[in-house]
């Protein structure tokens, strides 16, 4: 080292605070640890830098064209255009469908809706009963099934029939008397209206001849009328009166009555009946006991001043009122409701039925329009608002809505049968069950009916269920697309863009090459 005036020569290489030192005067400790760590955090920054993937030139090295515009904006409407593509897929619902092996907690049982409009066929005999090939048989069910009667056009006439108890088997005499003689009144179209407005209670026997109920009734109704006269003498009294009609001579007349059934027996009130638009009386049905006995017994409380009913006792030891109710008003009837069966092949059959009546089947139709006829439990609110977009799993959730099956009058003894093939649809996500549902096919036919014409509905559940189940999209793989959409047409449009560019530059140089 050598002096050179009053300062050292400063010979190799010094640190920077040497330099600051003699340069600009003497630096404290805490400036001298500042500067160490913004060198420390410079040299930490290169190396970072020196692992970058993106190195970028200067803008002022690069060109702009007018091709590398085109292709940008081409690139990015493909982008977008991809990228809702990719999204709209995102979201969708993918499927997949399977057929199993019921296994569901109901596979024992089914539950059937309905609801059906028989136009022809009167509430006060319409009977449903189910029956299955295990043996199972259950007529005239109540206790799920409403009724209502109705008119030609299906429109209800009045509030719901209440199925009142009646007499499980109905008594008749033991011995018939052949000397019983003739004791009612017999009526007809032309003498019902003026007769019935002689006396307050006109009590009527609707028969066939041929019906063997309408037989065993004869010699109790003739006596019981006997009985009645002499107990109330029809010039002195002319409180009741009973009467009888032959329903095979005057056919239109019992037809206007709604008389399906043979022998059935109506009570009129004078003062009290009012006739409809067609001239129907409003009156009363009698399905009490048919000896003599109970015959006379019902009328002395119907011409009782204070009560015209009659309390009895029913098989199970409970009171009920005597066993009469209004008379059907209209020929038609809806029935609809629910019953639950086994889960095996069977039939649902809906016919006039009785165990005290006989019915002529030329006179019994049995059209019917079916308005819902389903399977399994009701649409939950939450099914609902999910039900469009799960319609296309539903189509066949109930085929049968909105069909009619008319026969027509001239065509006697017609049984309407309906064939249904019966599958359960299940449709579940990866959170919760969103459908329990059961589709059928089903085929209908006209046949000839041996006996009573009935709507037959042959029911054959299927022991395989459809298992539909929703496949949520992976959310890494929606991003990956995204991803690879944008790199892809990125890379595709970089490489598009420099073979125009080079080959517009190769154009230009030869176009300069000719010139020269």
């Amino acid at each position: 080292m050598k002096a050179v005036g009053s300062l050292p020569v400063i010979s190799g290489r010094r640190s920077e605070a040497q330099f600051h030192q003699f340069a600009g005067g003497r630096k404290t400790n805490s400036d001298t640890g500042i500067k160490e760590i913004h060198i420390a955090a410079m040299v930490l920054t290169s190396r970072i830098k020196s692992v970058d993937f993106f190195r970028k030139i200067p803008r002022d090295l690069t060109e702009a064209s007018l091709s590398g515009a085109g292709l940008s904006i081409v690139a990015a409407v493909s982008m977008l255009f991809l990228f809702g593509m990719e999204l709209h897929n995102y979201l969708a619902i993918s499927t997949t469908t399977s057929v199993i092996i019921d296994q569901s907690s109901d596979s024992e049982f089914l539950l059937i809706g309905f609801n059906m409009s028989f136009p022809a066929l009167s509430c006060e005999f319409a009977s449903l009963d189910v029956s299955d090939v295990l043996g199972t048989n259950r007529l005239n069910i109540t206790k799920t099934v409403r009724k209502y009667a109705i008119n030609k056009h299906l429109q209800a006439t009045g509030s719901e029939i209440d199925p009142m108890p009646t007499f499980t088997i109905i008594k008749h005499d033991d011995k018939i008397d052949e000397e019983y003689g003739e004791g009612s009144v017999t009526l007809n179209s032309h003498n019902f209206d003026r007769i019935s407005q002689q006396y307050s209670i006109l009590v009527v026997n609707f028969f066939a001849p041929w019906c063997h109920w309408s037989n065993l009734l004869k010699p109790s109704w003739e006596k019981a009328a006997k009985i009645i006269r002499e107990r109330h003498n029809l010039e002195t009294d002319g409180r009741i009166l009973l009467g009888k009609v032959d329903c095979t001579k005057e056919a239109d007349f019992c037809r206007s009555h709604h008389i399906q059934g043979y022998p059935s027996i109506r009570i009129f009130r004078r003062g009290s009946d009012i006739k409809d638009t067609h001239g129907i009386h409003d009156h009363e049905s009698y399905y009490g006991h048919r000896d003599t006995d109970s015959l006379v017994e019902a009328m002395e409380h119907l011409v009782a001043p204070l009560d015209s009913r009659k309390f009895v006792e029913d098989k199970y030891g409970k009171t009920i009122i005597y066993a009469k109710r209004p008379a059907p008003r209209e020929a038609g009837c809806r029935i609809e409701g629910f019953v639950q069966v086994k889960k095996v092949p069977g039939n649902i059959i809906v016919s006039a039925r009785s165990e005290s009546h006989s019915f002529d089947a030329s006179r019994i139709n049995i059209s019917h329009v079916i308005n819902s006829f389903n399977f399994g439990k009701k649409v939950t609110p939450r099914l609902m608002s999910d039900l469009k977009r799960l319609k296309p799993y539903i189509e066949s959730h109930d085929k049968l809505a909105g069909k009619a099956y008319i026969n027509l009058e001239d065509r006697a003894n017609v049984t309407i049968e309906h064939y249904l093939q019966v599958v359960k649809t299940e449709v579940i996500s990866s959170s919760h069950q969103l459908i329990e549902d059961y589709e059928y096919t089903t085929h209908s036919s006209l046949v000839h009916a041996v006996t009573i014409p009935v709507a037959k509905f042959h029911l054959e559940p299927s022991p395989l269920q459809i298992l539909v189940t929703e496949d949520p999209k992976s959310f890494t793989h929606f991003i990956t697309n995204v991803c690879a959409i944008i790199g892809g047409i990125f890379t595709v449009a970089g490489i598009l863009d420099s073979l125009l560019y080079n080959t517009m530059r190769a154009v230009k140089k030869i176009e300069l090459g000719k010139n020269f």
